[in-house]
């Protein structure tokens, strides 16, 4: 029988958690996918669903990508320890939970590095950035590509204008050093947290706000429980699309040629995308109710003023030179 494509976006919301979402043939490489997000129309989702039609249609019979999005196969804090042991065989976790791997992962991470999407695009498939693709494989992973999720965007249970607002306040952050000191830069407490908690945690008051892009922001409901979202555009929110090496080496060289071909090409082709997908779910968190601050020039100088020391504070982990590749991107 010839096998299902993997879960359309109406079709994954109806279906069991505990499903997955391909049908493959005896005999394929079944290739799992996790990723820890919800909804039809964040990037993450969109590219993984591509992904997996694409492998699905053009190496049927050979290999079949199963999705499991939404935390629901494994959650931020286990799916790498999963990958290493095979029970999963691909993964888009965020780049800030690398640093303990390679401190170089940072340079994604440091505010206001990147102009826009489109200077943080040109980075990803520079000399430099594609070297970082493999900076982790002595640990056994391999990065694929890079998926962008969009800019990254402040919202609290108060209006955020200037970065002295956020005096004394906690911010959920992800576990990066540079996102910590970005948040203290701030005079605020950084709270590192898993993805999936941070609702209930902006809902209890555990934290007072978060930092994210327009789609996690609308498909996760913060602006919701929280005041307003500030658009200070400080930072990019981007994924390793990745594997294992030793998932990747055990493929037959003509097999892995073709999953790597249409890896690259998804990849191009979703972070082309990214950037109407959030001006859609920027204007979906209005028309859901929620409130956007945005900035004056002044104003937003004054982020970038407070925040810029961060890039000397790690510039001898990353690298000089990565630091100014990035920038110049």
């Amino acid at each position: 029988m010839k096998k299902l494509t993997l879960a359309l976006s109406a079709l994954a919301l109806s279906i069991s958690a505990s499903t997955a979402f391909a049908s493959c043939e005896s005999g394929e490489i079944v290739a799992k996918l996790s990723h820890v997000t919800g909804g039809t129309t964040h990037p993450k989702v969109v590219a993984a669903n591509q992904f997996a039609e694409r492998v699905n249609t053009e190496m049927n019979g050979v290999m079949c990508v199963e999705v499991f999005p939404n935390s629901t196969l494994f959650g931020d804090s286990k799916e790498l320890e999963a990958l290493l042991l095979g029970d999963v065989q691909i993964l888009a976790p965020s780049l800030s939970k690398f640093g303990s791997y390679s401190p170089k992962y940072g340079v994604f991470d440091l505010p206001f590095i990147f102009k826009d999407m489109d200077a943080a695009i040109r980075f990803a498939n520079s000399e430099a950035g594609k070297g970082l693709l493999n900076e982790m494989q002595d640990v056994g992973f391999v990065g694929l590509g890079y998926w962008m999720s969009g800019m990254k965007y402040f919202s609290a249970n108060k209006p955020l204008i200037e970065p002295s607002d956020a005096n004394g306040m906690k911010f959920r952050v992800q576990t990066s050093d540079v996102a910590k000191a970005m948040i203290e830069a701030m005079g605020a407490s950084p709270q590192p947290m898993a993805f999936a908690e941070v609702y209930g945690a902006l809902q209890t008051g555990v934290v007072d706000g978060q930092e994210n892009t327009w789609s996690n922001i609308y498909t996760k409901k913060f602006f919701e429980v929280q005041d307003s979202v500030t658009e200070t555009n400080h930072q990019l929110l981007a994924y390793l699309f990745m594997t294992s090496s030793e998932f990747l080496d055990g493929l037959e060289p003509e097999v892995r040629e073709q999953f790597l071909k249409i890896a690259d090409e998804v990849t191009q082709q979703a972070n082309e995308q990214v950037k109407a997908a959030e001006a859609e779910n920027r204007a979906n968190i209005l028309e859901a109710g929620g409130k956007i601050n945005t900035l004056t020039d002044e104003q937003r100088q004054k982020w970038v003023d407070t925040m810029k020391p961060v890039w000397k504070q790690f510039e001898g982990e990353i690298g000089a030179d990565l630091i100014e590749a990035a920038a110049g991107s």
